[in-house]
């Protein structure tokens, strides 16, 4: 038997999703949350191995170790769990975050600079841009990134912390917990200005650095580049933006455990924080686990940007076909 056509208001309905979802600000949007999950989940092991060494202050050694040994000090501990370890929780974070971020540096370059600039951006509009966007979405989603790091770091092998719990708490018990003995909204912002400032200058060089090598990489006669022109630009842009904001993340991993006992420092602020750390542990310790950030990042951006662009399209695409009026 022949299959029935649908019933007319669910082609109504359809054609009203796909008219929405079309959209340049809410294609972004959507494209972004699936670039976020696929980005953050290519280069997990990596994040979570730049995030122990970030909080190991001076004198601590559990992890003062070559990239290979420690992933290799993970694995045996902890397994592929390991690997993976708050990576649901950084899921859950990026794809909201990812989305905010992408869609709302569309909204702001077509509402705010291309209105008045037309399709020709600045670098310097981009920057801003960018850097709006990053400060947006990180508001929004900061808790869940500051219980991210709490899973990240609760099972890993630091004596300081004492023996591992034999149960795990998972997110919602986690931030549950800082909520009602760190604080309140307070303990699930801790860090959140070295976080913005480090996000919006990264956010802003991220996307003005790969809006113009992606364009440098386009061939004269190509409306885009290749998919591999794409992901060499996406790397690119990503090592620029985190090797000129790397600090500033060190800054948001210390706050954000900043109240945990054992690990061996208690900052005042912000000043206090750069003040004790570079007087400890040198200006490296600025620096700390920045070798597997870089490891992450080529992967990480270029996977990002090349599944953001093909799945903004493919929404964009979704756009119904208006029907010619007839004379």
């Amino acid at each position: 038997m022949p299959i029935p056509p649908p019933p007319a208001e669910q082609l109504r309905s359809m054609e009203k999703f796909r008219s929405v979802i079309s959209q340049p600000v809410v294609a972004a949007f959507c494209a972004g949350g699936v670039a976020g999950a696929v980005s953050r989940t290519v280069v997990s092991p990596l994040e979570r191995l730049k995030i122990l060494f970030q909080v190991q202050s001076v004198g601590r050694d559990a992890y003062k170790l070559s990239v290979g040994k420690a992933l290799g000090k993970m694995w045996r501990e902890e397994g592929w769990r390991g690997f993976m370890r708050g990576n649901g929780t950084n899921c859950i974070r990026i794809v909201p975050y990812s989305a905010v971020q992408f869609g709302s540096y569309n909204f702001y370059k077509r509402n705010f600079f291309e209105r008045f600039s037309g399709d020709s951006l600045t670098p310097l509009a981009r920057l801003t841009c960018g850097g709006m966007a990053g400060i947006t979405s990180v508001t929004l989603t900061y808790p869940l990134d500051i219980v991210r790091t709490r899973l990240s770091i609760q099972s890993a092998s630091f004596a300081e912390l004492g023996a591992k719990p034999t149960r795990l708490p998972g997110m919602w018990e986690t931030m549950k917990v800082m909520w009602k003995t760190e604080g309140g909204i307070v303990a699930l912002y801790r860090g959140i200005v070295p976080t913005v400032a480090g996000v919006a200058p990264y956010v802003g060089l991220n996307f003005m650095t790969y809006e113009y090598v992606r364009q440098y990489l386009t061939l004269e006669g190509e409306e885009n580049p290749s998919a591999v022109r794409k992901l060499a630009a996406g790397a690119i842009s990503g090592a620029v933006a985190q090797t000129c904001t790397y600090p500033f993340d060190v800054l948001r991993r210390r706050f954000q455990i900043n109240t945990m006992s054992g690990m061996g420092y208690q900052y005042k602020n912000l000043r206090d924080a750069v003040r004790v750390i570079i007087q400890q542990e040198g200006i490296k310790g600025m620096y700390k686990g920045i070798v597997p950030n870089l490891l992450k990042v080529a992967p990480s951006m270029a996977s990002s940007w090349l599944s953001f662009e093909m799945c903004r399209d493919f929404f964009v695409s979704l756009k119904p076909v208006e029907e010619p009026l007839l004379r």
